[in-house]
């Protein structure tokens, strides 16, 4: 078998149909559409989850982490595309990798630290194995973020803080976008904008992600 096409509700139909779904949904987007297409997420979940891997809801991965739903990673990426393909994303929490995996489809320079250093060492390994090159990781306290590399277009929060982080707003690009779930329970996503005025805000809905913790985990 091919791992990257995959059989049964592992293969390429199956997430082909995933993709349809997502459309329905109202996921419009062909770029977002393409790169879930291409990014197969049976690799990012456990194997005895890889059934279920296409469909629409979280799972679990290692460390009390989760993937998140296939139409929360489509509708997150078809965000930050609303004013064209931002150069330089910055992604707090790797997690599994898949929405790293799928940003990179479309965007030329992604950059994704996670905390739990046995999470960034898988993601890596199936980064190369997809070869996905335009990715680098490692692993910090997202609340950092990446001095060295800012300014970015977007920095993208995949677990949810319960405050704004505004201390990342220095490494934000003039006009660039941050996207955060922000709150405890569900929680509100919002987007970020820092114009020459300030930052503007916008809620884009109900969410639910794991917590965003701060320090490291080797």
């Amino acid at each position: 078998m091919n791992a990257l096409t995959g059989i049964g509700m592992t293969s390429q139909r199956t997430r082909d149909r995933m993709v349809r779904r997502l459309a329905e949904k109202d996921i419009r987007d062909p770029r977002v559409l393409r790169a879930m297409a291409e990014v197969p997420r049976h690799l990012f979940v456990d194997e005895a989850l890889a059934q279920r891997a296409y469909e629409d809801t979280a799972l679990p991965i290692s460390h009390g982490q989760t993937i998140s739903q296939p139409w929360i990673v489509a509708k997150m990426t078809e965000t930050i595309l609303q004013h064209g393909v931002p150069q330089k994303v910055l992604e707090l929490g790797t997690g599994s990798g898949y929405q790293a995996a799928v940003l990179s489809r479309i965007v030329p320079e992604v950059f994704s630290i996670e905390r739990i250093e046995d999470l960034t060492r898988q993601a890596r390994k199936r980064f190369r194995q997809l070869g996905y090159r335009n990715i680098r990781t490692k692993t910090d306290d997202g609340y950092k973020g990446w001095p060295s590399e800012a300014p970015f277009d977007v920095i993208f929060i995949t677990a949810a803080p319960k405050e704004i982080p505004t201390q990342l707003f220095d490494q934000l690009a003039e006009g660039g976008q941050m996207i955060v779930p922000v709150g405890e329970g569900p929680q509100d996503l919002l987007r970020l904008t820092k114009t020459p005025e300030g930052i503007t805000t916008e809620n884009l809905g109900p969410v639910l992600f794991v917590p965003l913790l701060e320090g490291v985990v080797r």
